[in-house]
């Protein structure tokens, strides 16, 4: 039971017992109608006892226990960031178009997709089907991908490929007359903010695809947007916004909460900027 129930049911018990105290003694317990004596002099409480509630002294920067920053993840996974998808949808609204044509999102499909040039940024308006290449997992393997491929165009700090399936990234082009992406400060680690449905995604450039073909992401990237993850029949066919940061760099390229923290930060500069 809770300490200050069971005190309270004591005291209740007390008057109860009061109420049925005989006339004999009530007496005992009647007010006295005279002056009430002075109470004796106390002593001063122990700071011990009864320590300071007063402000810290401490400067502005210091840490304080009583403002200490409270983690996430223990009730669910973290936010992704601050800058909101409407916010950078807004931004990335009229195209200044940087690719000399357009990309198709798939072999049957048009050509339909420009990539748009912006301070800080690069962007474009695409679909999104599933890439599952890399390391060898329960979801992304030769079974669930008939496209399975075992290697990325980049790799982990340690040298093994990307895990698809643990980690948000995207794919760009392979360098054509259409775009070559490194001429806009785009490689390998840089950050990206993938928007859907009211949703933001940070995620890294990991792999590279068809030189004429754009709109494609990692498991991991769609799972976190709600996307359908099956590499064979998922992705959606369209209604998803890349930005990809110019100059940017997570190091090591596996670490997604290095580039949640370094996507928000440019998100936001983004938004200042545009």
């Amino acid at each position: 039971m809770h300490p200050r129930t069971h005190v309270f049911l004591t005291a209740g018990t007390a008057l109860l017992a009061a109420a049925v105290v005989p006339a004999t003694v009530l007496p005992a317990l009647a007010v006295p109608t005279g002056p009430l004596p002075a109470p004796p002099p106390t002593a001063e409480p122990s700071s011990a006892a009864f320590p300071s509630t007063a402000p810290s002294t401490a400067p502005s920067g210091a840490p304080s226990a009583a403002r200490a920053p409270v983690r996430q993840g223990a009730a669910g996974p973290p936010a992704e960031g601050t800058a909101s998808a409407a916010a950078l949808l807004a931004r990335a609204g009229e195209c200044d178009r940087i690719s000399d044509g357009l990309y198709r999102t798939r072999d049957d499909t048009p050509p339909t997709v420009a990539v748009c040039d912006t301070k800080g940024a690069v962007f474009w308006k695409a679909d999104m089907d599933i890439d599952c290449d890399g390391q060898l997992t329960a979801r992304c393997n030769h079974e669930a991908d008939p496209y399975y491929q075992e290697q990325t165009a980049f790799t982990q700090s340690d040298g093994r490929h990307l895990n698809a399936e643990k980690l948000p990234y995207i794919v760009v082009p392979m360098t054509s007359s259409i775009w070559d992406h490194s001429s806009s400060g785009i490689h390998g680690g840089s950050v990206a903010a993938v928007i859907h449905a009211n949703k933001v995604q940070y995620a890294v450039v990991g792999d590279i695809g068809p030189p004429g073909i754009i709109g494609e992401a990692s498991h991991a990237a769609a799972r976190g947007l709600g996307i359908l993850t099956d590499p064979a029949g998922g992705g959606v066919p369209s209604g998803v916004t890349y930005i990809v940061f110019k100059h940017s760099q997570v190091s090591p390229l596996e670490d997604h909460d290095a580039a949640v923290r370094l996507g928000n930060e440019l998100a936001n500069k983004f938004l200042r900027e545009n």
